[in-house]
Order: C-alpha cells, then sequence, then structure tokens
C-alpha cells in the first residue's frame, strides 16, 4: 500500500477515492501505530507507524482498493499513573471514532494495563499482548448509505415540529426485551433490530398510539467484568465503550453477512414509515473502561488524562460523578468534539430524531459546579443539527451539586422524578400530597416555566427501565433482587410502593382487583397531566420484574416483554389505548404554554375542586388528611381548536368510597363519562377516533333538591373522567 501523511481531519477512518484516511487525537503519546488484520479480524497482516501529527491528531493515508479494512491501534508514551498516563503499546485499542466492530470482546485479563495480581495493582505494568481477545474497527464508508425516510404523520398525530415534544408519548423500550419472546415473528428477528421493523410490532405500537420510542442504549457496550464473574451481564447497555457503533448483538444473522448499520437503519425507516419516531438513551457520561483497575481497551490507552476527569491532587484516581467507575472528561475541546461527532453521526446517518442522556449532570458540571450554560450546552444550541432534535436530559448524577431537575436550558426536557414519586405517595395513599399533586398535574410550572420553557420541559414518567414496573409497584413493599447476586442490597431502598397487606402475587380476588385499580389510576394520572408522558413498555400489559427493582442484569425473562394475552392484559391494554386516545383529542392536556386562566368557556383554562364540587380553599389545600380532588381543564379540539371542550377528572386515593359532586362550568353541558377506574368489566376499553365512548356507570347517581349537579360514589382509590361540549355545539 503507497502510505502518504494523510489529513488530521474527520477524525477516525474516513474513505476517499483514493484509499482510506486515518486521524487519531492524541495530546501525550509518543508513537502511534496502525494495525491491520484479515477480515475475520484474528489475524494481524501489517503495522504501520503513523508519523505525521497535526494539532495532537496522529494521521496517515493508505491508498488501497480494499475500503473495508479491519483495524486497531497501538499507541506508546509514559506509564506513569500518577500522572495520568497510562499508555501501553502491548494493548490493542479500539478507535473511538469506529463505526463496526468485527468480532466480540471476550474478557481476558491480557485487557489490564496492570498485572492483576501484583501487590502494586495499577502501579504495576503489563506487557501481555490482548489483539485476541479483543473486537477490531472495520472501516465504514458511510456515503454510499442512502438518506434515512422522514416520519410519515398518523391521522390522530398533533403537528408537532422537529425539536417539539409536545403532543408525543413517549414509549421506553429495549430493543432485545421487546421482541425476544414474541413468537408471532421469525425466530431469528426477535430480539433484533430487524424485529422492531416486524409488521406486528408496528401494526401494535401504532394500535397503542404511541408516538416515540425510548430506546436504552444501543451504543457498542460490553459486560463488567464482575458480572461476568457471576454469570450475567449488562443487559440494560449502560457501559458503554464505543458512541458510533450499533450494539452487534441486536443484528439479526438471517443474512449471509449480517449487517448492524443496515439492520438499524431499517428499523428506523420501518418506524418513521409507521408514524414513530426513534429517540436513544445514550451514555457519553462514562465509559466501560471503569476506574483505575478497569481494563485499558480504548480510551484509557490513548489518552487518559485527556479523555477523563482525574483527581488533581493524584491523577492515578478517577473522577467517579456516575458511579461507574470514571467520568468522560467532557470540557476538554476533542471530547467534547467526539462526542458532538457522535451525536451528528446518529442523527445524519443513522436516522434518529433525539436522544436521551443518561446522568446528563456530568455533561454539564464545568470546574465551578453544573452550569446550564456549559460549553456542551452551548455547542448543542448553535449546531445546525442538534439543535433541531429532541433533547432529553436525566438531570442528575451522583456527583456535587448533581441534583439539577428544571436546571436545563431553553430547548431541553427533563425526567421529572418529582412527577413519579408524588403519583406514586398520592394513590398509595400518603397525606399531605394534594398541594404537590396539583402542581405535577399542571405540568410542574413550579420546576420549569421560568426562564421561558415550555410545558413540554417535563417528562412525566411512573416507572422507567430503573426500578419497579407498575405491575410490583402495587405487589411489592420490598425489592427482591436475590438474583442479581448482591444479596438485594443493590436497587433503590424507597420505591414509594404497597403491596396492600400481601408480599407479591396473590390469589386473593378482592386484593388483586384494589391493585389493578391502582395500575388504572396512576396510568390515568400519567396519561392527563400536562407536559409529555412516557410509559415503560410492558406496563400496559402487567409486566413483572418478579419485584426486582434493579433488573439491570438480567437477561432473561424477567425483563424480555411478555406476549401472552390473558383477558387482564387485554383490559389493561385497551385501557390504556382508551387513555392515549383521549389525551390525543384533547389539545389542552399538550400545550406549549402552561394554563394559568380558570376553566371556562373561552381558551384553555384549569380550575381546582373539593368533592363537594366547590373551588379548593387555601384551608382545603392545608389539610393533610384530605385525599380527593377534582381538576376541569377546558380548551379547544385537537380537531378544531375552536370547539371548546372541557374535561373533569375526580380523584379519590382515600381508603373508603367518597361522594363527589360534579362542579358546575359555565357554558358546558352533557357531562359524558369518558371512563372511570373502578371496575374492568367492560370487554376491551378501544374506541374509534371519532365516537366518544359509552361506557356504564357502575356508580350511585344522585342529585340533590338545592343542588341541580349530580353527584357520584367514588369507590375507595378510584377515579372518574368526563367530558363536556360548549352548549349548542356539535358532539
Amino acid at each position: 500500500m503507497l502510505l502518504t501523511a494523510g489529513k488530521p481531519y474527520p477524525l477516525g477512518a474516513s474513505v476517499d477515492e483514493l484509499g482510506v484516511n486515518f486521524a487519531l487525537f492524541s495530546a501525550h503519546a509518543t508513537a502511534v501505530t496502525l494495525c491491520l488484520f484479515d477480515a475475520s479480524g484474528e489475524h494481524e497482516i501489517a503495522r504501520y507507524p503513523m508519523q505525521q501529527k497535526s494539532q495532537q491528531i496522529w494521521h496517515l493515508h493508505l491508498a488501497t482498493p480494499d475500503k473495508a479494512l479491519v483495524y486497531g491501534y497501538r499507541v506508546d508514551g509514559p506509564f506513569a499513573p500518577h500522572s495520568g498516563h497510562r499508555f501501553n503499546a502491548n494493548k490493542l485499542l479500539l478507535d473511538p471514532y469506529a463505526k463496526r466492530w468485527v468480532g466480540q470482546f471476550i474478557e481476558h485479563q491480557s485487557h489490564y494495563g496492570y498485572s492483576v495480581d501484583h501487590p502494586l495493582e495499577d502501579l504495576s505494568f503489563d506487557d501481555t499482548d490482548n489483539a485476541t481477545y479483543m473486537p477490531k474497527c472495520q472501516v465504514v464508508d458511510t456515503s454510499v448509505l442512502a438518506p434515512i425516510k422522514p416520519v410519515v404523520k398518523m391521522a390522530d398525530s398533533p403537528s408537532i415540529a422537529a425539536n417539539d415534544l409536545n403532543g408525543h408519548i413517549i414509549y421506553e423500550m429495549h430493543v432485545k426485551g421487546f421482541t425476544q419472546q414474541c413468537t408471532d415473528i421469525d425466530r431469528a428477528k426477535r430480539g433484533t433490530y430487524l424485529g422492531l421493523a416486524e409488521p406486528k410490532v408496528l401494526d401494535y405500537l401504532i394500535a397503542l398510539g404511541v408516538t416515540c420510542v425510548e430506546l436504552l442504549p444501543v451504543h457498542g457496550f460490553i459486560s463488567e467484568a464482575f458480572l461476568q464473574d457471576k454469570a450475567l451481564s449488562n443487559y440494560w447497555g449502560y457501559n458503554s465503550l464505543s458512541f458510533f457503533v450499533p450494539h452487534r448483538q441486536y443484528t439479526s444473522d438471517t443474512l449471509s453477512a449480517p449487517n448492524e448499520i443496515s439492520q438499524f437503519r431499517t428499523m428506523v425507516n420501518s418506524l418513521h414509515q409507521a408514524g414513530i419516531e426513534v429517540l436513544l438513551d445514550v451514555v457519553y457520561n462514562h465509559t466501560a473502561e471503569g476506574n483505575r483497575l478497569g481494563p485499558t481497551l480504548c480510551f484509557k490507552g490513548i489518552d487518559n488524562l485527556s479523555y477523563y476527569r482525574l483527581h488533581p491532587s493524584d491523577k492515578r484516581f478517577y473522577i467517579n460523578d456516575t458511579g461507574c467507575g470514571n467520568t468522560l472528561n467532557i470540557n476538554h475541546p476533542r471530547v467534547l468534539q467526539l462526542v458532538m461527532d457522535s451525536l451528528r453521526y446518529w442523527v445524519e446517518v443513522m436516522g434518529v430524531d433525539g436522544f436521551r442522556f443518561d446522568l446528563a449532570s456530568c455533561l454539564g458540571r464545568e470546574a465551578h459546579g453544573f452550569d446550564k450554560g456549559a460549553g456542551f450546552f452551548d455547542a448543542i444550541v448553535q449546531d445546525p443539527v442538534l439543535s433541531r432534535v429532541k433533547l432529553i436530559a436525566e438531570p442528575w448524577d451522583i456527583g456535587p451539586g448533581g441534583y439539577q431537575l428544571g436546571g436545563y436550558p431553553q430547548g431541553w426536557s427533563e425526567w421529572n422524578d418529582r412527577f413519579r414519586d408524588t403519583v406514586r405517595r398520592f394513590w398509595r395513599g400518603d397525606f399531605g400530597m394534594l398541594p404537590e399533586l396539583a402542581r405535577r398535574l399542571h405540568g410542574s410550572s413550579d420546576l420549569f416555566e421560568h426562564a421561558d420553557r415550555d410545558a413540554d420541559s417535563t417528562v412525566n414518567f411512573i416507572t422507567s427501565h430503573d426500578g419497579f414496573s407498575l405491575h410490583d409497584i402495587v405487589r411489592y413493599s420490598q425489592r427482591h433482587n436475590d438474583l442479581n447476586g448482591e444479596q438485594s442490597r443493590d436497587g433503590h431502598q424507597e420505591n414509594y410502593s404497597h403491596n396492600y397487606g400481601e408480599e407479591g402475587e396473590s390469589d386473593n380476588a378482592a386484593l388483586n382487583a384494589l391493585r389493578q385499580r391502582q395500575v388504572r389510576n396512576m396510568l390515568t394520572t400519567l396519561l392527563l397531566s400536562q407536559g409529555v408522558p412516557m410509559l415503560l413498555a410492558g406496563d400496559e400489559n402487567g409486566h413483572s420484574l418478579k419485584g426486582n427493582n434493579n433488573a439491570y442484569c438480567q437477561d432473561n425473562s424477567i425483563n424480555w416483554r411478555d406476549w401472552s394475552d390473558t383477558a387482564e392484559q387485554k383490559n389493561l391494554l385497551g385501557f390504556v389505548q382508551q387513555l392515549i386516545t383521549i389525551r390525543k383529542r384533547f389539545s389542552a392536556l399538550y400545550t406549549r404554554q402552561f394554563i394559568h386562566q380558570q376553566a371556562s368557556s373561552h381558551g384553555a383554562g384549569l380550575s381546582w375542586f373539593c368533592r363537594n364540587g366547590e373551588p379548593m380553599s387555601k384551608v382545603l389545600w392545608s389539610d393533610a388528611h384530605t385525599r380527593s380532588l377534582s381538576l376541569v381543564l377546558t380548551g379547544g379540539s385537537a380537531s378544531d381548536p375552536a370547539q371548546q371542550q372541557a374535561l373533569l377528572l375526580m380523584l379519590n386515593a382515600d381508603e373508603q368510597a367518597l361522594a363527589f359532586t360534579m362542579p358546575h362550568i359555565e357554558g358546558f353541558e352533557s357531562w359524558q363519562c369518558l371512563l372511570h377506574t373502578q371496575s374492568m368489566d367492560a370487554e376491551g376499553w378501544q374506541v374509534e377516533p371519532t365516537v366518544q365512548s359509552e361506557l356504564p356507570l357502575p356508580v350511585a347517581v344522585s342529585s340533590a333538591a338545592n343542588n341541580s349537579c349530580p353527584s357520584y360514589q367514588l369507590k375507595d382509590r378510584s377515579l372518574m373522567l368526563f367530558s363536556a361540549q360548549l352548549k349548542g355545539s356539535t358532539p
């Protein structure tokens, strides 16, 4: 091959008409060697020293007709852990910009830059070669890939801007777990990107009514050694090693030459054609290399001092704001460039529509602490590509000042754990929750309305991958994580859950009816709150994690979605479909602006009432023992904004039945019950888009002589939802 100096940009391996250009950043290396392998990645065939260096970027061009070269790097330099340097040229390293892996990662002692059994631990030096056990990088020519198809707008979906979450319903799911047990699709496609592109799956998502899927991490990741020692694996995937590589284990082998890039793009295209956008859960806060005792696989061996945040007093040790051993140094311009280039790649080449950033406070932490004007946020807002996609923060980490709910800049939405905890506690029956519940129903304006932020700043959820499933919240008061091998010491201690008298599953019919009622109560509260609702995949059909609230390492039926169709599952699924249909019809539930006007026949409004139909007073708001509330929301129809509608939600979290009087709202009449949670006797809950449901009311209805408004008897821990049209308008 003809070797020339090449160019320092773009970073990574890039194809041109003559061959391949390689560019690797390392500020402190003394030598960089490009290692080529055969197509299988098993045999090294050549080594080329990269002798050109420009602005700390080592570069080389190979003139070759083979544009799919398989390669890795060896990087030499000082091995001085106390100074932050861990160079070891005996270790084959992955390119941080690799687009594809060849071969699999195999855990082995040779991956460690130090002698694992040495008494000096990471201060020792290991000279064994790890290439046999490492995946290799493969050059990918992305210029030949066709553009991803745009999202097709469904008839029942509101018009939504590209970077706007208003009107969306997010569905958090795991690529493997969602289809692994779906017997209606080919076995080879189960648990893969192509599995999510199957008509059976797409039809299910369309019928459910969700508009975004949020995929748990799909960046190339590996399982930690301590999990493999226990015959477990990192199922969730929050252990990224390559920020451009689609995880290979989610690839179907139905093709003669499986290609995770094309299969991922097929999945995105198929979801887009079904009217569903794709969000990725991304992990740029740490990497799979762990702490000082972790392996040397990529960044640690290329330039440890640049890529990671290290303790200033002794750079042998890593700052661990993530709880995963290390923290990526996104304050370094080349590391920030890596993250930005990765994000743009997933948008422009892989076709995704936005991101959820794991432990995002790490990305906004400057030397003085978290700053919503941090360099990362500034880079995003000025970027012509990334400023136009959906951005969701998990607004916390374990570092100093890490909890930043409500502290992110304009254009960002945030996972709202205050919503999660409040809804769980209210329906559990905790006292003194009414004011907090009202704030969460109102879109958490107390947290997000400052600095001109919109109502879609809050992503409301009751469950996520991390914690109990909705089914388990009402069945377990304690975590049951024994299968994780940590004596159930892992996972959250406080889940705001309740077993209602019996831990786990039960044959008690009355107890099960209460539990089912509570599930429906929480789902209704989620879908009828202002903000952006997020459902955890499986909650709509009663999926159980068997009481495990930290199932990150369980790659088995505990996490895999159950596709059976029991009567109970069908009823719950139909109930969720009904809720989503209602939400889409009533535009006041997803307005961009927070609502501060009183409910009326003139535009969006919101009013609060006690159960006797009178407006809430300061005395009632401060009564810690009151666990009932009514609210009325008015606004335009999604199909006709000029046509005013009203929703009335009655909530009874008390342990006894209570009578509720309907409040009087001037101008509205013909109140109809859209749904209630008191029973599941109705066969299914699906409704046509233009037809209101006509569910029988299993309650007593009365009108007092001095009050024309009817009263309803609500069972303990239940709710009812009514709608009304303006007088004289067409239903």
